[in-house]
C-alpha cells in the first residue's frame, strides 16, 4: 500500500530519530560494547530489511529441501505471533498458536526436520541441539536484526517490486532497518522476480543496490504448484475463485490468479493475520451467496492456523484450497551458482563432515 505523501512529510521526523537509535545500536555491536555470539555449527541466516513480504519462509523451505539431502537440518525462528512465550521445541502435534504460523507450516511441510522457536536465540540454539542432537545445520529464520546470536553466513532477502535501496525507514517507508545495514549480509537474493528475468534488468538491479566487494547477489522468482484440497488431495479448478489470506503483500498471488480463474475475489487480511470464528463464518456465508462456479482458496500458511479440529469442518464442508509455492533461482553468469555457494559454506564450517 502506498504511503500518501503528506503521511511522509509528517512521519519524516520519526523516521530520522528511528534511524539514530539504530544506528546508534548498531554501532555498539561493531564496537563490542554489545556483544555477538558465534556457534561452531553452521548457521544460515535468512532475513530482510523490511517488514514482511519479501518471501522468508519459500527461501527456508527451499534451503531444506536442499541442504537436508546432505545434512541434518533444523529451523531456529522467533514464532511470530505465537500466544507461548521463551523456548518450544515442536511436535506433530504443535499449533501455530504454541509456535507461529510459519514454523508450524515448516514442520507439518518437513516433519523430519527439527524446528524450534524462541525470542532469544543465543538461548534457544544450545536447547535445540539438545532437543535435536543429530543437528548439522541450524537456518535461523528472520534473525537480520537479532544481531546477538551472529550467523556463519548472511543471506539478506530483497523483493523485486521493492528493493530495499528504493524504500523508506519506517514510518516513511516500510524498512525496519535502513538500507545501509545491508553491508551485513553475504548474500543478496533479489526476491519475486519475474521468472524470464534478462541479464541486462539484473545488472541494472546490481548497480543499484550497489553492493560490497564481498557480497555475491543472485535472483529467485515463485513457483506457483497445481491448487489442491487442504488435505492435500487433488481437486479440479472451477471458473470463479474466493481468495483469502493474511499476507504482506498479495499482488504476485492476485496476478497468477488471474492466469487461472476467469472472476476473483481477494478477501485479504493483516500478515500473520489470526481468524476469529466470527471471521471464517462471515467468509462462509459470502461463499455460500457465490454459487457452484466458484470455489475457496487461501495460502498455506493461511491454514496453518485454519487446519485445526476446531475448524476441520470449515475445512471440509467448503472444500477449501491451498495454493503451493516454491522459490526457483534465475541462473545468473555473473554471480555462480547458489546450492554450490550453501554447500561450499556447510561442507568447510562442518567440525564432523
Amino acid at each position: 500500500m502506498k504511503i500518501p505523501a503528506i503521511v511522509q512529510v509528517l512521519a519524516f521526523p520519526l523516521s530520522i530519530l528511528y534511524q539514530l537509535v539504530l544506528r546508534i545500536r548498531n554501532s555498539m555491536f561493531t564496537l563490542g560494547i554489545l556483544k555477538e555470539t558465534r556457534f561452531d555449527i553452521p548457521t544460515i541466516s535468512v532475513g530482510n530489511l523490511a517488514f514482511g513480504g519479501t518471501g522468508k519462509t519459500p527461501h527456508i523451505e527451499y534451503l531444506i529441501r536442499f541442504i537436508s539431502k546432505h545434512y541434518k537440518t533444523a529451523v531456529l525462528s522467533r514464532g511470530y505471533k505465537r500466544k507461548t512465550k521463551s523456548y518450544v521445541f515442536a511436535n506433530a502435534n504443535s499449533t501455530a498458536e504454541q509456535i507461529g504460523d510459519e514454523p508450524q507450516q515448516i514442520k507439518v511441510k518437513f516433519p523430519e526436520t527439527a524446528v524450534a522457536v524462541s525470542e532469544d536465540r543465543v538461548l534457544g540454539l544450545p536447547m535445540l541441539l539438545q532437543d535435536a542432537p543429530e543437528t548439522q545445520i541450524v537456518l535461523l529464520d528472520d534473525c537480520y536484526q537479532h544481531r546477538y546470536l551472529k550467523p556463519g553466513l548472511n543471506i539478506l532477502l530483497t523483493d523485486y517490486s521493492k528493493l530495499y535501496c528504493e524504500d523508506f525507514l519506517f514510518p516513511v517507508g516500510t524498512l525496519r532497518e535502513y538500507a545501509a545495514a545491508s553491508n551485513r549480509a553475504d548474500m543478496v537474493v533479489v526476491t519475486k522476480c519475474p521468472q524470464e528475468l534478462p541479464a541486462s534488468a539484473q545488472e541494472k538491479i546490481v548497480k543499484k543496490l550497489k553492493l560490497q566487494k564481498h557480497q555475491q547477489v543472485f535472483f529467485s522468482s515463485l513457483k506457483y504448484d497445481s491448487i489442491c484440497l487442504y488435505d492435500n488431495s487433488t481437486v479440479e479448478l472451477k471458473k470463479k475463485v474466493l481468495f483469502f489470506a493474511g499476507i504482506a503483500n498479495i499482488d504476485p498471488v492476485f496476478h497468477y490468479l488471474k492466469t487461472l480463474y476467469q472472476e476473483i475475489e481477494i478477501v485479504h487480511f493483516n500478515d500473520h493475520h489470526a481468524y476469529k470464528k466470527e471471521e471464517l463464518r462471515n467468509l462462509e456465508t459470502h461463499f455460500k451467496q457465490l454459487g457452484d462456479e466458484w470455489q475457496i482458496l487461501t495460502t498455506e500458511k493461511d491454514l496453518s492456523k485454519l487446519n485445526t479440529e476446531e475448524n476441520l469442518d470449515f475445512l471440509a464442508e467448503h472444500q477449501v484450497c491451498i495454493l503451493p509455492i516454491q522459490v526457483v533461482f534465475i541462473e545468473n553468469e555473473n554471480s555462480g551458482n547458489f546450492n554450490q555457494t550453501i554447500l561450499d559454506y556447510v561442507g568447510k564450517n562442518q567440525s564432523n563432515p
